[in-house]
């Protein structure tokens, strides 16, 4: 054996109890060696679960039908999950599924074969006891106060998809199924969740940014023309704009703290890790130039206070003011997206409009942006209106009313009967 061999062998530790099975000194990983026929073979693995289990299959044993087979648990998905496919997501999403997942903790202990859909029930109704519970009635949430498990169960259906999928389980999780329902989800009603009301109008819109002061209303303006989400415009930076071509590029964008709502970085790139080019028009470009007007040496951040990139606190506020001010039944900063979404699919004729403008490749989701029930009832209501009116005048009626009261003409008013002694209603 030479010097690097015999100096890599001693960097393995034998794990007590699991013959043929040794643990690397610095990276934690598991070696699993095992002979046969005078022929060594070895392989490395993350855990020790996933050593057991090649030792078992490389022996010939059917490792779904063995005793000795050892599923992961929820702990060590979730753990493997955030190693390999964490860094694809962005830093946005990562902070909200850690936040979900803190409910999901309870069930982390148990491999995944054994969450099962009555354990998955189980763990909706404990929960739903506790949030409908007078302790957390009046932990003074307010609004905020939570109104189903849709999150958490939505949560745990990706990692589970996941788990399928990835290489590292594939021969372990093909024969189980995903334990959520729907009749989990229907189970997990805490309380009706508030509608939401995000189409906002152009009419409303222009009520809006009349309130707001220079700086928010260049901002307003320019997310919603562009349907970008909020941090992608407050991270807009100068060498994406191309005014010899009246173009400009939505690229890096704005992390700010889920907390403090504070800047914490510029992302590279935007949600779905891909540039969205956008043509200047006249109102954009002029937008543009009166930014430039304000533009800070050694900032390249098109908006900006003294150089410094915006605070989404500080955005929030303002924006919050102005809707208020402004009269109009909408709040937050996403509407604005919402709203240009539903306008380019009622003036564009479809989703390929909607998709053009948000940068969705979801159908689904740019369905969801753009949602035009409201005013296609209003249209559909009107024809049916005018259809019924049309008939009406064919019959000879000059009233839009219906002529009811003449149907009613056999009817005794309620004045007319009195109660006797035997509790009986008489008529006088």
């Amino acid at each position: 054996m030479s010097k690097k061999q015999q100096k890599r062998e001693n960097m393995y530790i034998p794990v007590p109890s699991c013959r043929g099975i040794c643990k690397h000194k610095n990276t934690g990983n598991y070696q699993a060696t095992k002979t046969i026929r005078n022929k060594t073979t070895r392989r490395t693995f993350e855990s020790l679960r996933q050593a057991k289990n090649w030792l078992i299959t490389f022996n010939g044993v059917d490792e779904d039908q063995s005793q000795e087979r050892q599923y992961a648990s929820l702990k060590e998905v979730w753990d493997s999950m955030q190693k390999h496919h964490f860094p694809t997501l962005a830093k946005s999403t990562k902070t909200i599924w850690l936040r979900r997942y803190q409910l999901l903790k309870t069930l982390e202990h148990l491999p995944m074969n054994l969450i099962t859909r009555s354990k998955v029930r189980s763990w909706v109704e404990e929960n739903v006891e506790y949030f409908k519970s007078d302790f957390y009635e009046g932990s003074s949430r307010g609004k905020a106060k939570r109104c189903n498990l849709d999150n958490e169960l939505n949560l745990f259906t990706t990692i589970f998809n996941w788990y399928q999928k990835h290489e590292l389980y594939e021969q372990e999780a093909k024969f189980l199924i995903n334990p959520v329902r729907t009749e989990h989800k229907k189970l997990g009603i805490i309380r009706p969740k508030p509608v939401r009301d995000m189409n906002i109008s152009v009419e409303e819109c222009l009520r809006f940014f009349e309130h707001l002061n220079p700086l928010y209303r260049d901002l307003a303006m320019f997310q919603y023309l562009t349907a970008s989400r909020i941090g992608e415009i407050a991270g807009l930076q100068w060498h994406r704009v191309d005014f010899s071509r009246n173009k400009a590029t939505i690229m890096e964008t704005c992390y700010w703290d889920n907390s403090s709502k504070t800047f914490v970085s510029l992302n590279d790139s935007p949600k779905n890790k891909e540039p969205r080019p956008f043509y200047l028009t006249p109102i954009l470009k002029a937008i543009l130039l009166r930014r430039q007007e304000d533009r800070f040496e050694g900032s390249n951040f098109v908006f900006h206070v003294n150089g410094k990139p915006l605070n989404y606190g500080t955005i929030q506020k303002n924006y919050r003011q102005a809707q208020r001010r402004a009269g109009i039944p909408h709040s937050g900063t996403h509407i604005l997206r919402h709203g240009m979404a539903k306008l380019a699919r009622k003036i564009g004729g479809g989703l390929d409009a909607v998709i053009a403008m948000t940068g969705h490749k979801d159908f689904k989701l740019a369905d969801h942006y753009s949602k035009l029930d409201e005013e296609l009832n209003k249209e559909v209501s009107l024809k049916v209106t005018e259809e019924i009116k049309k008939k009406m005048i064919e019959l000879g009626y000059k009233d839009e009313a219906l002529p009811i009261q003449n149907h009613y003409h056999n009817v005794i008013p309620l004045s007319s009967f009195r109660v006797n002694q035997g509790n009986q209603l008489v008529i006088d």
